[in-house]
């Protein structure tokens, strides 16, 4: 029995289809959701659903009974992630799971990052390794797909591409891809105390990708790194949320420094073919 948190988010959810598609019946693929209505899809589909969150201690006792493999897809609340990946790591021992799996970010250098939300995947990496648990680590390059969240803005065609990334290089990969090939391992049964760092085949600074959207559009689209401080005044005139605006800029000073540069073939051997490159990312990220 495999249990996937996470499992009503776009990566989890993924990882779940991946895992049907590999053939792994329904029955044996567990979900842990927090709230039952939002996963009536999984459970036409005959998952197991398992209800709790990574802050209830005795629910994740619960869904950890019968579960020999977990997938702890990485939490997002600030300032409370790292005690909630040591929850369901603690949660999984108790309970005498076999293998832990978890999703970290691909980095360069822990010594050398801004951006101190990346920071936790470190410590919940080394408290895995501590835990005695058999693990995998899923490390994942930023996605493709915040292109289209935040990245580009919402005036790239008329304005160009305005960040503070200086000429550093990411190997972006699409969600669905890094899904596919987490769902791929796991469906394999790897559980070898092994770190994948699933990135694209090349890595791409925002010249490359301004050039892409050049050419997918038919318009010129430049990209012209700014300052931080330049960054955060048009961005808060632009109307962007303060709190957005703090989260971005560790991100692209990373990006600048060159943490996300890494370019390895692990996540072409698990999907048994290249990922998606940047420009038909793009294409299909943006409707192009």
């Amino acid at each position: 029995m495999i249990l996937i948190t996470g499992a009503t988010g776009q990566l989890g959810g993924r990882v779940i289809e991946t895992l049907l598609n590999y053939n792994i019946p329904a029955g044996q693929i567990a979900a842990l959701v927090r709230d039952e209505a939002k996963a009536e899809s999984l459970k036409v589909k005959g998952i197991n659903l398992r209800i709790g969150n990574y802050d209830d201690v005795d629910a994740l006792n619960i869904a950890m009974q019968g579960i020999e493999k977990v997938l702890l897809v990485s939490a997002l609340e600030e300032g409370k992630i790292v005690q909630q990946h040591k929850n369901v790591i603690d949660a999984a021992k108790r309970a005498g799971v076999q293998c832990l799996a978890y999703t970290s970010h691909c980095l360069q250098n822990r010594e050398t990052l801004h951006n101190p939300i990346m920071l936790t995947h470190y410590e919940t990496e080394d408290y895995l390794m501590a835990s005695g648990l058999k693990y995998i680590i899923f490390r994942n390059i930023l996605y493709m797909d915040s292109m289209a969240l935040y990245m580009l803005g919402r005036d790239y065609l008329d304005n160009g591409i305005n960040l503070p990334a200086g000429d550093g290089r990411v190997a972006y990969a699409l969600r669905c891809d890094q899904a596919e090939a987490i769902g791929h391992v796991l469906a394999a049964g790897d559980c070898s105390n092994r770190i994948y760092r699933f990135t694209g085949s090349r890595a791409y600074s925002f010249t490359d990708v301004a050039q892409s959207l050049s050419e997918l559009t038919g318009k010129t689209v430049s990209y012209r790194p700014v300052s931080a401080e330049t960054y955060r005044t048009n961005a808060l005139n632009g109307g962007m949320p303060q709190k957005v605006v703090d989260l971005i800029l560790p991100f692209m000073a990373d990006i600048a420094g060159g943490q996300g540069s890494t370019v390895t073939n692990d996540m072409e051997e698990a999907l048994g073919r290249p990922p998606i490159d940047l420009k038909a990312g793009l294409k299909q990220l943006l409707n192009l």
